[in-house]
């Protein structure tokens, strides 16, 4: 038969049998509780930009954000933060996706926040990352519902942010084919992912090894004959 402890009467522990805690237990806990304290100064400089009525971080906010940052609300990198969060509406921010990029950057102020870009930078322009933020930053434009494409004059701006650093000469030859074309009043997905694996797969500017036969979006093919009729 088991002898029961006189702690069991008085409620009281054990003394001979104090709990002890493990380095790692101590490290945890302290770990734990750091964290909830950087999700606190994550959740307060969330607040100090938000929309009172809203709840959310609305343009305004931004434009606060990126004036605190010392960074151009028009900077690319400010469209690869809304990548990290995932952000889902154009111009706005939720907190669960405040918290989720500023988690993953380490960032609970401006300063970290601003610091945190370079590398942010380094992590999109990683060949794995990039198809994913080239193809995000299209669906972040689609601002209606059920909008499927985008005017020619956006996408000709937002070639010049995610792709003009990349690609320089292609970029700006397909604007200017964009602009003085009249064939297409707006961009699909599938055209704008074409010319994406367009300046990934073809030689520029002799398209020696471009083949209309294959399955190119047809305005890529278009784009290559008023190159070759410019060249001839």
């Amino acid at each position: 038969m088991m002898r029961r402890s006189a702690s069991k009467k008085t409620g009281q522990l054990n003394s001979t049998n104090p709990i002890t805690y493990s380095p790692s237990d101590l490290f945890r806990t302290a770990s734990s509780k750091a964290s909830s304290k950087e999700m606190e100064r994550i959740d307060n400089l969330f607040y100090s930009y938000a929309n009172r009525s809203s709840g959310m971080i609305d343009p305004e906010g931004i434009e606060t954000l990126c004036s605190d940052m010392e960074v151009d609300h028009t900077d690319v990198r400010i469209l690869m933060l809304a990548w990290k969060m995932k952000a889902e509406k154009q111009g706005y921010f939720t907190l669960e996706e405040w918290r989720r990029g500023l988690k993953a950057l380490r960032a609970d102020t401006v300063s970290k926040l601003r610091k945190a870009l370079p590398e942010l930078e380094k992590e999109v322009r990683r060949p794995s990352n990039f198809v994913d933020f080239y193809s995000y930053s299209f669906r972040y434009c689609l601002t209606e519902e059920k909008q499927k494409s985008i005017d020619i004059e956006s996408i000709c701006q937002l070639l010049d942010l995610v792709l003009g650093s990349q690609f320089r000469a292609q970029v700006d030859y397909f604007i200017e084919y964009l602009k003085i074309q009249s064939d297409y009043k707006v961009i699909n997905m599938d055209q704008w992912m074409g010319f994406f694996r367009f300046c990934n797969e073809i030689s520029f500017p002799d398209f020696g090894n471009y083949n209309p036969d294959l399955a190119w979006p047809l305005i890529l093919d278009n784009f290559v004959e008023w190159m070759q009729a410019k060249q001839s």
